[in-house]
């Protein structure tokens, strides 16, 4: 199996302008991965999201908050940058491992999409909550330190580029391909 070599910081950091190239409306959702438990992926072309029960097949509600407690609601679903996850990963079956079930070409900054905003993809609407979205020890190793570093940097959490938090407001079906919209 090919070795993939982490990227250093200069390099990572040498792609912002790339990576503020994305859309702030009129984006495409690139991927969809359902994580049925943990260390699972599974990439689907099609998903069901509902209020109570998130992305359907994934473990969210099932495997709680990190913290030991129920699924919180405003962390149903994680959303991560493509142009962003396309750097770090460097190919994209590694997409998936980052641990988000939705891969966006779509402006996740504090400006374009505050707490709050809404987003429509396919029949549904979500809506950007303010639970932070941070690199975690396993984003570490599949990625590497200097990936961590780089998304919870001032930049890296302004752009958001580990990802942003948002709960389903709407439930719909959402394809690999729909338009993102904002809509609120």
């Amino acid at each position: 199996m090919h070795q993939t070599l982490h990227l250093t910081l200069d390099e990572m950091e040498s792609q912002l302008d790339f990576i503020r190239q994305s859309p702030d409306d009129d984006g495409v959702l690139e991927m969809i991965v359902c994580r049925p438990d943990v260390d699972q992926r599974q990439m689907l072309f099609e998903a069901e999201v509902d209020p109570a029960r998130g992305l359907l097949g994934d473990s969210w509600l099932a495997r709680g908050d990190y913290k030991g407690g129920p699924a919180h609601p405003d962390t149903q679903i994680n959303i991560m940058n493509s142009h962003v996850i396309s750097l770090l990963a460097q190919d994209r079956e590694r997409w998936q491992l980052a641990g988000d079930q939705l891969y966006v070409d779509f402006d996740l900054s504090d400006e374009n999409l505050p707490v709050g905003s809404q987003l429509a993809i396919g029949s549904a609407v979500l809506e950007v909550t303010s639970e932070p979205h941070t690199g975690c020890k396993k984003f570490a190793q599949r990625y590497g330190p200097a990936a961590t570093k780089f998304v919870n940097s001032p930049e890296g959490k302004r752009l958001h580029l580990r990802g942003i938090n948002a709960r389903i407001i709407k439930a719909g079906t959402i394809r690999t391909g729909d338009a993102i919209k904002k809509v609120a």
